[in-house]
């Protein structure tokens, strides 16, 4: 673990609270003598596992998928210009 003067952590303090939540703590120390250790109030986040075709099954398609597509592109046009009233 890693010591800091005081100086030096009064003047980088954002900087150094950043890596203390990234997960690495560090000592403050006056006069070269520690005197606090500064460590992550939790464990950092870890990013989720992806679950590549977890939902595999789940959902099925009709077979008439063209006049699916017809009656989207519909609707979306009617969202971008309303709906044609003549």
């Amino acid at each position: 673990m890693r010591t800091i003067n005081i100086h030096a952590a009064k003047t980088h303090l954002s900087r150094l609270v950043e890596e203390v939540a990234a997960g690495e703590p560090f000592v403050i120390a006056k006069a070269g003598k520690p005197m606090a250790q500064v460590i992550p109030i939790s464990a950092p986040k870890k990013k989720p596992k992806k679950r590549i075709g977890f939902m595999k099954g789940a959902y099925t398609l009709p077979d008439n998928v063209e006049e699916i597509d017809k009656q989207l592109d519909k609707e979306i046009e009617e969202m971008f210009y309303g709906k044609d009233t003549g």
